[in-house]
This record gives structure tokens, C-alpha cells and sequence, in this order.
């Protein structure tokens, strides 16, 4: 599961593109809105750690590298914009 701890604007969403199971760089999954200021998705089951993006309403990317996940973990992270 990932975690994304950041508030990204009433009526705006987080998406996530990437590299692992389910996710592609072209188009993103959306993610779950908890909290205002929390967000969080559970990927597929896979053999590989996870790389990814967050971005606001699958078009503005969050800034910094790339973030490394292992899916079988439970991953918190706070994307800037």
C-alpha cells in the first residue's frame, strides 16, 4: 500500500503513474482520498519494488526523483507541488 500525505486543493485529486503492477507512465490510477491531506492505494502483488510519481488530477507532477516502493510493504510518502 502507499500512503501520500499531502493536501492537493478541495475538488482535486492525486493520481499515481509508474512502473509496476498496474501502473504505466502514460495515464494514472487514482488514488483513495482518506483525509484532506491523505491519500492511498493498493497495487497488485508483484515480484519487483515499485517506481513511481504522484501527480495533482493526472497532470502535474510532483517535484523531486522518483519514489521506490516495495508493494508488499505499507509505504507513507509527502509529495511536494
Amino acid at each position: 500500500m502507499i500512503n501520500a500525505r499531502t493536501d492537493v486543493g478541495f475538488g482535486n485529486t492525486l493520481f499515481i503513474r509508474g512502473d509496476g503492477p498496474g501502473l504505466n507512465w502514460e495515464k494514472g490510477a487514482r488514488l483513495d482520498c482518506i483525509a484532506s491531506d491523505h491519500w492511498k492505494i493498493e497495487l497488485e502483488a508483484g515480484s519487483r519494488p515499485v517506481v513511481f510519481k504522484l501527480l495533482i488530477n493526472d497532470e502535474q507532477w510532483n517535484s523531486g526523483p522518483d519514489y521506490t516502493a516495495d508493494v508488499s510493504s505499507t509505504v507513507t510518502v509527502h509529495p511536494e507541488f
